[in-house]
């Protein structure tokens, strides 16, 4: 797969080469919340796969310092993704979840972090500001991506998909399924061939055992 910048008024547009298939990207910009919503799926998942409801890597999306990324390269890992804030009580989870990142990438989990403004208003920092925090702070090493939207109308494709999956939240509300994510940390875990496994409410920390044992299990699966 090759990616480039492509000369337009629009300085998110991307023209992604695949197998020589040519799409075209374009995410729209908030210049005021520094805030990127690209609506367009990546043309590298299958069409059977974004059937899939549970398949959520279908997605071309820039990661916080602007560089393109294609969920899509991330399968054949176990992905966990979280939406993250800067100013809220569970914003010292960042600690936790770069530890279980360090622990185990190497045997094929990856974090993706995406931060988000939703809730209590407690990421209203741009992407430079939002990077400089998680990393001088926690030193944060793992993927993280522009700030985005991740409830209501105004959420991005990828959490519409999330939110729409009928899985009963661990730590949550019994008997509730799906919805939107209900504060900031809420956890998505997602197997190795790409599709949703389970869903963990804010509280359940990044080193809770229903979390970590769960992931072990997953890492033992091949892709």
């Amino acid at each position: 797969m090759a990616l480039c910048r492509c000369s337009s008024n629009n300085p998110l547009w991307l023209t992604v080469v695949l197998g020589g298939v040519t799409a075209a990207l374009v995410g729209g910009m908030n210049k005021g919340s520094d805030m990127s919503q690209p609506e367009t799926p990546t043309t590298a998942a299958t069409d059977a796969q974004m059937k899939d409801p549970a398949f959520v890597l279908g997605y071309a999306m820039p990661r916080i310092d602007g560089e393109p990324q294609d969920l899509y390269d991330y399968k054949g890992q176990v992905v966990l993704i979280v939406n993250v804030a800067s100013r809220c009580g569970l914003t010292p989870q960042y600690e936790a979840l770069e530890k279980l990142y360090r622990e185990h990438s190497d045997d094929g989990l990856v974090i993706l972090g995406f931060p988000a403004n939703d809730f209590g208003k407690q990421e209203p920092g741009s992407n430079a500001e939002i990077l400089e925090f998680c990393t001088s702070r926690f030193d944060v090493s793992f993927p993280m991506f522009e700030k985005i939207s991740v409830v209501g109308e105004t959420a991005h494709p990828l959490y519409e998909r999330l939110r729409e999956l009928e899985i009963e939240e661990v730590g949550g509300k019994p008997g509730q399924l799906g919805g939107d994510p209900g504060w900031n940390f809420t956890k998505f875990l997602v197997d190795r061939s790409g599709r949703v496994d389970s869903r963990y409410s804010p509280r359940v920390t990044p080193d809770d055992e229903r979390l970590t044992d769960r992931i072990a299990e997953l890492l033992k699966t091949e892709g």
